[in-house]
Formats: C-alpha cells, structure tokens, sequence
C-alpha cells in the first residue's frame, strides 16, 4: 500500500522536528498527515527501528531510519540539533502511539524549542486516551501519571500522593505486575472504588474490564499476567458532603488551638466549604461556649 494516493502531489513538509503518533496496534490508525510526513522526512528517528521499519514497510515508506532511545539520546541530540537547524526535517516516533507520553524524547523537544527551532505535534494514537474513553469512567478531568514504581512501598506512596485528585487517575502497567499494582489501588484509594483495566487496544484481543478495585485485583490475582500494554483506570473519589455535625465538630477542633479567623479558613479549605458562613458558625460557637 502506497503512502499516498495515485496521482496525488508530495506534500510539502518545512523544516523542523515532527514528533509523529504512530498506530498502538491496528496499522490502519495511522493518520495521512503522518504518512505524508514520514514519507517527506530526511530522517525519522525511531525508539526501535526494527518496529518503525514494519510500519513503513507496510505503506510503502522508504524513510532513512536511526534509532533515538534512551541509551544514546544524550549522544545524539547535539548531532539532531545542528541538522535541523541546517533546515533538516526530522520525524520523531515511538514504537506506539504518541511520543514523549512514558516514553524518549521530551529532551529533545525541549532543546529544540530552547535554541528556537520549530516543533510541529502530528496528534493521532494514544493509549492513555483509547483507555479512558472506553472504560466509562468521568472523562470531563482525568490526569495520567505514567507508570507506578515497581516496588509497593513506593507505589503505596505514589498513590497517597493521587488519592484526593478530583478526576479520573489514568497509568501504565505491565502484565506481571498488574495484580499488586490494582491491590494497592484498592487499599490506598478505596477498594470500592471504580476502575477499569484495557489491554491490547485495537487489536484482535482488546479487553476492557471494569469493576471495584477490589474486584479487579481479586480477578487478574486468579487468572495471571495477561498479555499486552495495558492501562489501569481508577475513577475519581466520591465528593462526600459535609452536614453540619461535620462542620461544628472541626470547628470545635480547630478553635481549641487556633484563632477565630485562621480555625475558620482552616476548615473552609479541609471542608470545601464558603469561608464566610464557616467563620459566621465559629463566631456562633464560641458565643455559645461563653454564655
């Protein structure tokens, strides 16, 4: 398969680094922007050239590739950065979707730009986004945070760090280590909680499940390490609203160690609650515990 369409003109590409999406599985989620850059490019760089190179195989792309990954990236970037300041064109993919996400390259992009060279985002695939928008989870706010540490100590930590973020948590994981991972969720962010774990996105095996963390640990600890990328969706904490027993008993906590003023912002912010009426019931209570 050709990479444009018969009798259709090059397109032409200016100077400048092209951070390029590139398919997550199914081949035919390339975009045409892509092809046309790849196919123009004088050079794509590639985590994994032997990967890139079945991409461009399969659309007919005979593109110079060399490999940029973490290993020689300090090595190379000085090198990358004088061909494209010399007006090279030059196409930066992954062996997956969007670059830069969990992933080599964010340096280069940040030198490039630094030394005021054109950077040009080429948007297409994304696992992150394909996990989030098929596992029924809020999607109006979500934030990714990569991958967890491998160690559960950490990872516990991490997830402390995350457990009152107001959206939907979205990380990447590996088969092995998905059955600790999703127990750890369940015990530092709640085991009722909503999740949902997406595998092998757009390709023949695809799987959402969803369920409780709880349930989604107790299942992937019986069944085993699944095959493929895999994403990990935890939905966001439910907002408990504060009654007035609430309220009055932090108050009558915070008053017993802190000005009127500084007890009632206190609790406004903990509470999410106006400061205003929080500080009108401070002056109340301490009006009742004088008379």
């Amino acid at each position: 398969m050709g990479a444009r369409a018969a009798g259709q003109q090059p397109v032409a590409v200016q100077p400048g680094l092209y951070v390029v999406s590139t398919p997550i599985g199914n081949l035919r989620d390339i975009t045409l922007r892509a092809l046309d850059i790849l196919g123009a490019a004088d050079e794509v760089l590639a985590e994994d050239t032997r990967v890139a190179a079945k991409l461009m195989s399969a659309y007919g792309i005979k593109a110079r590739l060399s490999p940029y990954h973490d290993h020689n990236g300090a090595e190379r970037r000085p090198q990358i950065l004088s061909r494209l300041a010399e007006g090279g064109r030059i196409a930066l993919i992954s062996d997956a979707g969007t670059p830069l996400v969990s992933d080599p390259g964010w340096k280069l992009v940040h030198d490039a730009l630094e030394q005021g060279l054109k950077v040009y985002p080429v948007p297409g695939a994304s696992a992150l986004l394909a996990g989030l928008v098929a596992s029924g989870l809020p999607s109006d706010r979500f934030m990714f945070a990569g991958f967890l540490p491998p160690k559960s100590g950490a990872r516990k930590a991490a997830l402390e760090a995350l457990k009152h973020v107001p959206a939907t948590l979205v990380f990447y994981e590996s088969g092995p280590r998905l059955a600790e991972s999703l127990a750890d969720l369940a015990s530092v962010l709640g085991g009722s909680r909503d999740g949902a774990v997406a595998r092998e996105l757009t390709k023949m095996f695809e799987e959402t499940r969803r369920g409780t963390l709880t349930a989604l640990a107790e299942h992937y600890e019986q069944a085993g390490p699944p095959r493929g990328e895999i994403v990990i969706l935890a939905g966001p904490p439910e907002e408990k609203v504060a009654t007035a027993a609430d309220l009055d008993t932090a108050l009558r906590d915070a008053l017993a160690s802190m000005p009127t003023k500084e007890a009632a912002t206190s609790v406004a912010e903990a509470l999410g609650l106006p400061r205003r009426e929080v500080y009108q019931r401070a002056l109340q209570l301490k009006s009742e515990n004088a008379g």
